[in-house]
């Protein structure tokens, strides 16, 4: 306990200190950071938490805590009990003696009034609403809030010159974030889904710590020649919303991180779902419920090719897969058109906050 008061009170003071040099109106911090808050208070500055992960995980997390994962209202979101296993280990995993789930609820209960949220009513609506219904604040949604980081290498003209040879939605795009590096297994797996799917496809590949790997050693031994032109395999970064905007583009491959899923949306790519861990298993619940995409099944010993091909297949070729792309059209379009009132609605809530 000595540890954890240390941290936060170290961790309180330096903010403390830049709060009283700025003199702000208003502190918008993050849903880990409940010190914040705190240093705020004291100096009579309104401080709001915003949460950048989608609201049906949100209402979720935030009802394990008051209550159990097992009485959860929303039935199209239950999870098997090993996801349960995981998701009650991220709650109680703790820096400094200070669990995740303590973090996270004293920063709802500190936040003054309202609560921000990057996801639009669009999809999340109902979620939003339990949301608010448990912190007992009013949750603001702000927008997908799309900002596609600069250009850092050349895969950017390679990925868009690829892509123009491309026939109209006949290709996937396959990538799985920043914060997750697959395991050699599944890339192996994975590879050899694309391969057998017979769709082609951009692979955007990321290592651990930067290791440097050659993208031929990464991959099964004779993977990128079997594949040829139909498929493109790049290292490191890729410009994710400008390629899910590119008419060739008909599916995304994708772990399901908050981020990604809005973007899928936003520019109305059905999602071919393959969540790794964290909030991504129920964000792939959300996908399907709102019909926007299918999930990989993982079976009991993770991905399995066939399955990955069958998946990519269902949804490029198939007509439930056409159905997906025509769910995520329209509500990528009733996003776009929400997007300026909900933006306008955070600054009005904002403004009444501090009085201006």
């Amino acid at each position: 306990m000595s540890t954890l008061k240390s941290a936060f009170d170290s961790a309180k003071s330096s903010f403390f200190d830049i709060l009283r040099s700025l003199k702000p109106n208003l502190v918008i911090f993050d849903y880990l950071q409940p010190w914040a808050s705190v240093a705020a208070k004291e100096l009579n500055i309104n401080a709001v938490v915003f949460l950048t992960m989608g609201a049906a995980f949100c209402s979720f997390f935030t009802h394990s805590v008051l209550h159990t994962f097992n009485d959860y209202p929303f039935s199209a979101l239950a999870l098997p009990e090993s996801e349960n296993h995981r998701l009650a280990q991220l709650m109680n995993d703790s820096a400094n003696g200070y669990k995740n789930k303590e973090r996270f609820w004293e920063c709802m209960e500190r936040s003054s009034t309202i609560v921000l949220i990057k996801t639009s009513r669009v999809t999340e609506g109902k979620y939003v609403d339990y949301l608010s219904e448990l912190v007992k604040r009013k949750v603001v949604t702000v927008g997908p809030l799309l900002q596609e980081p600069a250009n850092k290498d050349g895969n950017g003209e390679k990925i868009m010159e690829w892509l123009n040879k491309r026939q109209l939605s006949s290709a996937v795009l396959v990538s799985f974030g920043s914060e997750y590096f697959l395991s050699e297994e599944e890339r192996e797996e994975i590879a050899y889904g694309l391969e057998l799917s017979n769709v082609g496809f951009i692979w955007v590949l990321r290592f651990h710590g930067g290791e440097d790997v050659p993208i031929h050693e990464a991959l099964p031994q004779g993977f990128l020649q079997r594949i040829g032109d139909r498929g493109l395999v790049v290292e490191g970064w890729a410009p994710q919303a400008k390629i899910l905007g590119h008419p060739s583009i008909g599916g995304f491959v994708s772990h399901c991180g908050w981020s990604s899923t809005l973007e899928a949306v936003l520019f109305g790519v059905p999602i071919i779902a393959m969540p790794m861990h964290l909030d991504q298993p129920l964000n792939a619940k959300l996908v399907v419920e709102i019909g926007v995409g299918m999930v990989v099944d993982r079976g009991n010993g993770g991905f399995r090719r066939e399955e990955v091909a069958r998946v990519i297949q269902k949804v490029m070729v198939e007509e439930k897969g056409k159905e997906a792309k025509r769910n995520a059209q329209e509500l990528g379009k009733r996003m776009r058109e929400k997007q300026k009132g909900e933006m306008d609605d955070v600054v009005n809530k904002l403004k009444q906050l501090v009085g201006v």
